[in-house]
């Protein structure tokens, strides 16, 4: 069972930055990939960036390519989400989520979730 918690979110002018977090309980999250999603009212869940349990894959949805950063420090059991360039149209609430079989870009493939934090970004 991993238990995950975002945190970082907020309110930030377009160009900005922001650095998400997603602390997770248990000892083998190593073993976990893990994705970020984010999600508008009204949208579905879609993909934004996965980091495979060593650290050593990334993937991006194109739409942030080269402006967000994933990493992860397991030894402090958390995954970080660097976020730079801020656009409007990134405003959603952001998701982070485990599974213990490689990373995926696919919502339902992964096993366990966040709370979620908001990310408002102003024009």
């Amino acid at each position: 069972q991993v238990q995950l918690v975002e945190s970082g979110g907020g309110l930030v002018q377009a160009g900005g930055s922001l650095r998400l977090s997603c602390a997770a309980s248990g000892r083998t999250f190593s073993s976990y990939a893990v994705g970020w999603f984010r999600q508008v009212p009204g949208k579905e869940r879609e993909f934004v960036a996965a980091i495979s349990g060593s650290g050593g894959t990334t993937n991006y949805a194109d739409s942030v390519k080269g402006r967000f950063t994933i990493s992860r420090d397991n030894a402090k059991n958390t995954v970080y989400l660097r976020m730079n360039s801020l656009k409007p149209e990134d405003t959603a609430v952001y998701y982070c989520a485990a599974r213990s079989i490689g990373w995926s870009t696919i919502t339902a493939r992964y096993d366990y979730w966040g709370q979620g934090t908001q990310v408002t970004v102003s024009s």
